[in-house]
C-alpha cells in the first residue's frame, strides 16, 4: 500500500478526533482502580467516545469485540476487556484505544501503573514515554523512518528492556493500518522518506525479559513467552513542513 498523504480537510479531521481520543484516555486512566473491571473502563469508552460525535475505531476491527484493548502485566497488546478481569494493586495497564471522526482515524495508548508498583514497572512506564517522546522529538521531512526505528531501540536497549520485534508502529488515518510500516527497531533498511501530510502511530512496545512473543486462547491477545512485564504507549502525529504536531494530545 502506497503512504496516503493527507490533506489539511482531513488532518483537521483527524485532529478533531484525536482530541477525543486524548480525553477519553485521561478519563479512562483516571478510573483505572484496584477492583475496576477492564469491560468497565470499555463501557466508559465507547459511551464517551459516542457522545463525543466519534466511533470507537477497535470495535469489530477484524472481529475485535471491544472499543479498549486492556493489557495487564505480561499481556502486550489486544487483551479483551473483562467482566472478571479486575484490576489489582501494583498492576501494569496498558489502554490502546483508536476513535474515527468524520471517517478519520487515531490511534494512541497510556500505560500507567494501578496503585503502587515496582520500581521495575515504573522503569518501564519512564522508559517506554521516554522512547516515544525522542522519537516524536526527530520527526521532521527528510528523514527516513527508519531514524524513528533506530532512536526508539537506542532508548529501550540503554534502559535494559527487550524491543517486542513483531509489534510495530503505522500510517494511520484513512484506514487504522496504513502505510509505513515503523519498526521498533533498526533493521538496516533506512526505508521510506518522510513527507509533510503522513500521519503517524508511533508506539514503541517492549518488555523486561524477552522479545518473543505468544497468543492466548482467545486468539488477540498477545504475552510475552517468559511472562515477563510488558509495556505500550502511542500518540498520531503529523508531519509538517518543519517537524511534526502531536493529534493525540490535550
Amino acid at each position: 500500500m502506497a503512504i496516503i498523504i493527507k490533506t489539511p480537510e482531513e488532518i483537521e479531521l483527524m485532529r478533531q478526533g484525536g482530541k477525543i481520543l486524548a480525553e477519553v484516555l485521561e478519563e479512562v486512566c483516571k478510573l483505572a482502580k484496584v477492583g475496576i473491571s477492564t469491560l468497565e473502563l470499555d463501557q466508559f469508552a465507547e459511551k464517551f467516545i459516542i457522545e463525543h460525535s466519534g466511533l470507537p475505531s477497535f470495535k469489530g476491527y477484524r472481529g475485535f469485540p471491544g472499543t479498549l484493548c486492556t493489557s495487564i502485566n505480561e499481556e502486550i497488546v489486544h487483551g479483551i476487556p473483562k467482566k472478571d478481569r479486575l484490576l489489582k494493586e501494583g498492576d501494569l495497564l496498558t489502554i490502546d484505544c483508536g476513535v474515527t471522526f468524520e471517517g478519520m482515524i487515531t490511534d494512541a495508548a497510556r500505560s500507567i501503573i494501578v496503585g503502587k508498583a515496582s520500581s521495575e514497572k515504573e522503569k518501564l512506564i519512564k522508559t517506554a514515554y521516554q522512547a516515544l517522546s525522542k522519537a516524536i522529538d526527530i520527526v521532521k521531512p527528510g528523514i527516513h523512518i527508519g531514524k524513528i526505528s533506530r532512536t526508539i531501540q537506542d532508548v529501550i536497549e540503554k534502559a535494559g528492556f527487550h524491543v517486542i520485534r513483531d509489534l510495530t508502529g503505522h500510517g494511520v488515518g484513512k484506514f487504522l493500518h496504513e502505510s509505513p510500516t515503523i519498526l521498533n527497531y533498526y533493521n538496516g533498511n533506512p526505508g521510506p522518506i518522510i513527507e509533510p501530510g503522513m500521519t503517524l502511530a508511533i508506539e514503541p512496545i517492549f518488555s523486561v525479559g524477552t522479545s518473543r512473543l505468544r497468543t492466548l486462547s482467545d486468539k488477540w491477545t498477545l504475552v510475552t513467552t517468559d511472562n515477563s512485564c510488558a509495556v505500550q504507549a502511542e500518540n498520531t502525529i503529523v508531519v509538517t513542513p518543519s517537524g511534526c504536531e502531536i493529534l493525540t494530545v490535550l
